[in-house]
């Protein structure tokens, strides 16, 4: 089942004119607080979650935004029903949980068959110089790319325990962390994607790890370093850590 909720928007930029939001998901590690709520309408520094994304996107003159639904997919559909910049679409998947990959494969007939960013719902940062979305727009080509990754460098990467996820040459060609290595980035949550990359793609819930390493296998996953302060927002914990950066940012 499918929603549509539309709202008169003026683009601003070129890029991207739609996106997908992946706010389907348990949000296990953010307990207690998700036994009464979704993940993505948990507030970071007076602002849920979604709504840094949805703001992010709007900047980027994106005019419709793809949301997915899942857990908790009642109180997601109110409040977005409540922006007045931005046409939302909800994809509906209260039935069975999609995963990330089954969930944007589930979506295509709303996507349309041009290129589409992608956000994760618990993910966002603080902008730098330009808006990120923006230069990963400019220097998008799909001719020679079918994915392309927001990637923060980890000592821009607040909240994110972990050892990286990939390694990038002079090109923007991007490598996997190989077993028992240190990657020196991590993927930040937000990309542009080609449609085309899905239609393969299996019934029901997969990983977009699948397009990611098809692609990489092809030599057409790239990536662009993000400027600015990566959030990941993952446990309870990091909610502090994070505002905690943003106050000292804006310092």
């Amino acid at each position: 089942m499918q929603k549509t909720n539309v709202i008169a928007h003026t683009p601003r930029k070129s890029g991207p004119k739609k996106a997908m939001v992946l706010a389907a998901g348990l949000g296990t590690r953010m307990r207690p607080i998700t036994d009464t709520m979704p993940k993505p309408l948990v507030k970071v520094y007076g602002k849920t979650l979604l709504d840094h994304g949805l703001d992010a996107l709007v900047k980027a003159g994106v005019e419709e935004a793809i949301i997915n639904v899942h857990y908790h997919a009642g109180q997601i559909e109110s409040h977005v029903a409540k922006r007045k910049n931005l046409k939302i679409t909800i994809s509906d998947e209260r039935e069975e949980l999609l995963d990330s990959g089954g969930g944007i494969a589930n979506a295509l007939p709303l996507l349309g068959k041009e290129p589409f960013y992608l956000v994760n719902a618990d993910s966002f940062w603080v902008e730098g110089y330009k808006p990120n979305l923006n230069r990963m727009a400019e220097i998008w080509n799909s001719n020679d790319r079918d994915i392309m990754l927001l990637l923060a460098g980890m000592a821009n990467a607040v909240g994110f325990g972990s050892k990286g996820d990939f390694s990038m040459d002079a090109d923007g060609r991007l490598l996997r962390r190989g077993e028992k290595k240190i990657a020196p980035f991590a993927y930040a949550g937000a990309a542009i994607l080609k449609p085309s990359i899905f239609d393969d793609a299996p019934k029901g819930a997969y990983s977009l790890n699948k397009q990611f390493d098809v692609a990489l296998e092809q030599e057409r996953l790239f990536g662009l370093r993000l400027e600015g302060l990566w959030l990941h927002v993952g446990t309870p914990d990091a909610i502090h850590e994070a505002e905690a950066a943003i106050a000292k940012s804006a310092a």
